[in-house]
Parts: C-alpha cells; sequence; structure tokens
C-alpha cells in the first residue's frame, strides 16, 4: 500500500461553501481501515477526517458558523466530517448522523472538483451541507483536533445510554474514543472500568481517571477478563458496555461483560464481510434482558457539545497527552504506521 500526492489548484468556495487551510489532522481508526480496504472508490479518495483548520476563503453568504458565532478569514474551525442533507429520508426523520448522503464527497477522488475531500491535504474545502463551529481561542489545536470525530462521537454514544452519576461502564479499549469516554463518564459521576493491552494506553486510561484497568497481559483471556470485571462490580457486570476496539471478538465478551438488564453499545466494530464474522447465541442477549446498540455518526450539532466540552473540561483531563508529536506532511506513512502501532491513542501530521 502507498500514498500519492497530488497538486491541485485551491478553489475558490462556492455560495454557502468555505475553504480551510489544514492546521493538524489526526490518524482516525477509520482512516487505516479505510488505508487497507479493497473498495477501488474508497481506495482512491482523500484520507483523513478529524483535524483542525483555519478560515483560508469564504464563499458567498458565509458570515457565521452554526452555532451563529461571527466567521471571518483566520478563525481556527472545525467542521463536521460528514454531509447532512437534510433532504434524505433519514434526515426528514431527525436522525441526521444517518444522512444517506452522509459520505457523498469523503469518497470522491480528489481529481473531481473541488479536489479537497479530506484532510490530509494542504487544504479542505467545506461544502454547503456540512455544519462547521468556532473554536474557542483558549483550546490548542493538539486539544481540539480530535473533536470532529472521537469526541463527538463518544458524546452522541453515550448520551444514548442510561449512564449516569454512579453508574458503572466498563470501556474496552483506550484507544482516543475510549480515552474520550473516561473522560466523559468521570464527568457525569460514573464508575470507570477500562480494558486495554497496549501499556502506554494502560497509562493513559489511569490518567484519564480510570477506576480500574483490567490490563489484557495480566488478563489474556475472556474468561479471566469478565471474572475480574464481575469482581470488581460485586458480583454484577457492568451496568454499560461500550466496544470501541474494532476487534469482532470483542463484541461477544462485551456482551458477557454486561450485568442482567444492562447496556452494550458497539461503536469501533464498522467492518464486515470474511474475516469479520463472530459465534455468539442470541439467547444469551435475551435471557440477560440486554439492550443492544450499533452507533455510527452523530447528529452534527454534539460537534458544538464537543467543543464545549473541552472548554469546560480541559484543566481537568491531559487532553494533549491523546497525540504523540505531529509528524510533518511527508511522514504521512509514517504517521499511519503509528496508528497501526496502537502506540498512541492518535498519531498526526501538521500541514
Amino acid at each position: 500500500m502507498q500514498f500519492e500526492v497530488k497538486d491541485y489548484e485551491v478553489p475558490e468556495p462556492t455560495a454557502g461553501a468555505l475553504v480551510l487551510a489544514v492546521r493538524r489532522a489526526n490518524v482516525c481508526g477509520s482512516d487505516i481501515h479505510q488505508f487497507h480496504y479493497d473498495s477501488p472508490a474508497l481506495r482512491e479518495a482523500v484520507l483523513g477526517h478529524e483535524f483542525v483548520g483555519e478560515v483560508h476563503a469564504l464563499g458567498a453568504g458565509v458570515t457565521r458558523d452554526n452555532a451563529g458565532q461571527p466567521i471571518a478569514i483566520g478563525d481556527r474551525v472545525v467542521p463536521v466530517y460528514f454531509v447532512t442533507c437534510r433532504r434524505c429520508a433519514a434526515c426528514l426523520r431527525g436522525d441526521f448522523g444517518m444522512c444517506a448522503n452522509s459520505l457523498r464527497e469523503w469518497s470522491k477522488n480528489p481529481d473531481t472538483a473541488p479536489h479537497f475531500s479530506g484532510a490530509f491535504a494542504t487544504h479542505y474545502y467545506v461544502n454547503e451541507d456540512q455544519y462547521f463551529y468556532k473554536v474557542p481561542d483558549e483550546l490548542d489545536d493538539r486539544i481540539v483536533a480530535g473533536a470532529n470525530c472521537g469526541l463527538a462521537q463518544m458524546l452522541f454514544a453515550l448520551d444514548h445510554t442510561r449512564l449516569a452519576a454512579g453508574c458503572t461502564i466498563v470501556v474496552q479499549g483506550a484507544g482516543g474514543l475510549g480515552l474520550y469516554a473516561v473522560a466523559i463518564a468521570k464527568e457525569r459521576g460514573a464508575r470507570v472500568i477500562v480494558i486495554e493491552g497496549v501499556p502506554e494506553r494502560v497509562t493513559l486510561a489511569k490518567r484519564f481517571g480510570a477506576d480500574h484497568v483490567v490490563d489484557m497481559a495480566s488478563h489474556p483471556t475472556t474468561e479471566g477478563r469478565v471474572a475480574r470485571v464481575v469482581e470488581l462490580t460485586g458480583g454484577l457486570g457492568a451496568d454499560v458496555v461500550l466496544e470501541v476496539t474494532g476487534v469482532s471478538a470483542a463484541f461477544v465478551e462485551s456482551i458477557a461483560l454486561a450485568r442482567v438488564g444492562g447496556e452494550v453499545v458497539s461503536v469501533g466494530n464498522l467492518n464486515v464481510g470474511e474475516g469479520f464474522e463472530i459465534a455468539l447465541s442470541p439467547g444469551v442477549i435475551t435471557r440477560k434482558n440486554l439492550r443492544v446498540q450499533g452507533i455510527l455518526r452523530y447528529d452534527p450539532w454534539y460537534l458544538y457539545r464537543a467543543l464545549e466540552f473541552l472548554r469546560r473540561t480541559h484543566e481537568r483531563f491531559p487532553f494533549a497527552a491523546l497525540a504523540k508529536e505531529a509528524r510533518p506532511f511527508n511522514e504521512l506513512d509514517a504517521a499511519i504506521s503509528d496508528g497501526e502501532s496502537r502506540s498512541v491513542a492518535r498519531a498526526s501530521v501538521i500541514l
């Protein structure tokens, strides 16, 4: 696998659109999946979607962001990385994160104007169907670059559970998504148990305030990890289990980790087909009266909520530690390798 760098003229934005100069872009797990994916359409698309940029040019009529804040050249901005068309069946019933046209721009070949549809580029074109929000001055690029994917996604996912103060949540995986989930759950007064095997991520989970970390090095089997969680929860199991590993087997384990009447939310498992199947007895879900939900994307205003969450908590949680020192753009292949190694929560490049 290899990248190809292409040069294009930076386009002028049409009415309702804007062009950003990319400042910092993270390597999300889905970028890694897309890089190795077999689909020709996705293989020829521009990678990168979790980032922060600054306004390079504004199209006619663009004077404020989607929160009503005045916007000008040079302002830092984070856009929702997907389209919300507001006209398809999903949008018309209020399921904006399920928009049928959500990946309309993301999947384009860069030879198609306006070319700059991914964040691994010098510029990014925000079309008229994308929400965007101005970044608060007190938030550093390193902290805010993950807001438009990982953090907004976790806020949305946990809002779709009954997580509350006093509940116990098990977070499977302490990558970017998992650590954001730890911060959200701790702010809400929940008890947090993290399952992780990478030493650097185990350390980060503790720094983010996890009450317990079940280290996979010490508990290498599903049976051992389930037994440890059952022990930590007084024999009950977790109220909420959040799967953000992207490993199919983790979903089966999440069913075992949840208490009777508990909830399982799967966000990490995106791939389907050969190699991603699992063996599961559906009767376990029935007998335990579980609520099981898969969540992909979020309502676009959750990006604004993510910025407000960072504004409120950036001094409490070590968000800057999520990303290692960023690599220059010409070392993008090395940044992808950093992300694949799982030694960091988020690899990054700067332009």
